[in-house]
């Protein structure tokens, strides 16, 4: 029923109206939503006085970042989504935008709506705070194995409150950055008086998770109580925070993450909304034991989403051999959950700001196929992964490309995109001093 084309099975349904930000070769960055194939340039809209009576901040779909649009809260949200569908669904709206012959179709509306091919998209609001948690009891577990082999997999406080640390914000990266091998601290291979070497890693990682992103802020001062999550919360993304494992491993106690994981963390474009993913929330796994009162909620905020990670290295990509799925995964029995999150990083009284982002995770399965990390897929290189161009691979090489890709619902007549998001390794520098 949209005047733009959506073909079957698209991503990007009017039921879904994800938002990014990005520009088709102009070098002006701009909000668009996500029709499937294409993208209708959402500062154009608004000009040509579709986007009228909404309660929008002025302009706020020119700006470089969807901030300004998410500060203004689920009402304004809610209201462009319904308007958003109704544009979508009339024609009268193409006229409105075009000045072509006609002004009838998306080859009329003098480059409102682009192939979303040719956009130059980028991380889609400016963050501020970033915070990595620690929310697959999977993940966990095998990381607690491997680090603890004598040991209980997971520590005491693990079921009692969502584990985190916070991030750097100012690394985080657009889909297709390339990401440059980090340098650091790592213990000598064979070494055993624990004396370090100083270079690049050798133990490159993925973490594949989902990110949820910050619509209106907090004041310091004010937590957020779970049961308000929905009026702060905007919605989701996919997010690869890329780990340098054994510069990690070497760092981590006894304050924990730092340099291993400070370099880059990959973000995709495209923002789908909590409203939008309504039909898909199930109720997470029991906790037990039962979580602190500021942590329970009767609202369930788990969500029915199914990833993905592909990899493809160099040689195969100059041989053109498509690349592989490495690991599928299901995100519904995730332990901690996006508004219990949300909740314990404000019990302290710490802000938020609109845009910021925090991410689950690494998000694993039980079974094997269905790790978020080579860590856990290779079991610390014990069991290498083999590729179609005959290599292997425990860790990431330089060249390699690393794609993770997500949906919402298990039906495939009803589901929708996440989008996805890419990044390819380069060699970093030699040794440091």
């Amino acid at each position: 029923m949209s005047w733009i084309p959506i073909p079957d099975g698209s991503p990007f349904p009017l039921a879904n109206l994800p938002l990014g930000v990005g520009h088709p070769g102009d070098g002006r960055p701009r909000a668009w939503v996500a029709v499937g194939d294409s993208a209708l340039d959402l500062a154009a809209a608004d000009a040509a006085g579709l986007l009228d009576g909404l309660g929008l901040p002025d302009d706020c779909f020119g700006d470089r970042d969807l901030n300004r649009y998410l500060a203004a809260g689920p009402e304004v949200w809610s209201r462009l989504r319904v308007r958003l569908r109704e544009t979508l669904s009339d024609g009268a709206a193409a006229h409105r935008l075009g000045s072509g012959d006609d002004g009838t179709g998306p080859n009329d509306v003098s480059g409102a709506v682009v192939p979303r091919s040719e956009l130059v998209m980028a991380v889609p609001t400016t963050v501020r705070d970033y915070v990595d948690f620690y929310s697959s009891i999977h993940h966990a577990t095998n990381l607690g194995r491997l680090f603890r082999p004598d040991g209980e997999a997971l520590l005491p406080n693990w079921r009692r409150i969502p584990i985190g640390y916070h991030g750097r914000s100012a690394t985080l990266v657009a889909d297709g950055a390339t990401i440059r091998r980090p340098a650091g601290h790592r213990r000598a291979a064979g070494a055993d008086d624990g004396e370090p070497v100083v270079g690049p890693t050798h133990a490159l990682d993925i973490e594949l998770e989902v990110g949820t992103v910050v619509g209106v802020g907090s004041k310091i001062g004010q937590p957020i109580a779970i049961e308000d999550a929905g009026r702060h919360l905007y919605g989701l993304c996919l997010v690869n925070d890329w780990s340098a494992r054994d510069i990690q491993a070497y760092e981590y106690q006894p304050l924990g993450p730092f340099l291993g994981k400070s370099f880059a963390t990959s973000v995709s474009p495209w923002l789908v909304s909590f409203e939008a993913l309504e039909p898909f929330r199930v109720a997470p796994p029991v906790q037990d034991p039962p979580p602190a009162r500021y942590l329970w909620t009767g609202t369930p905020w788990g969500f029915d989403l199914h990833l993905e990670v592909w990899l493809e290295s160099a040689t195969m990509r100059t041989a053109g051999t498509a690349p592989v799925c490495i690991s599928r995964v299901g995100f519904a029995d995730m332990y901690w959950t996006p508004a219990q999150q949300l909740a314990h990083m404000t019990v302290n009284g710490a802000a938020t700001s609109s845009g910021d982002l925090f991410a689950s995770g690494t998000v694993s399965g039980p079974d094997p196929g269905t790790e978020g990390s080579l860590i856990e897929l290779t079991w610390r290189g014990e069991r290498p992964i083999e590729l179609p161009d005959g290599t292997t691979r425990t860790f990431l090489e330089d060249g390699d490309r690393v794609e993770l890709r997500g949906w919402a619902g298990s039906e495939r007549a009803t589901r929708f995109g996440l989008g996805s998001v890419t990044g390819t390794i380069e060699a970093g520098e030699g040794a440091v001093s």
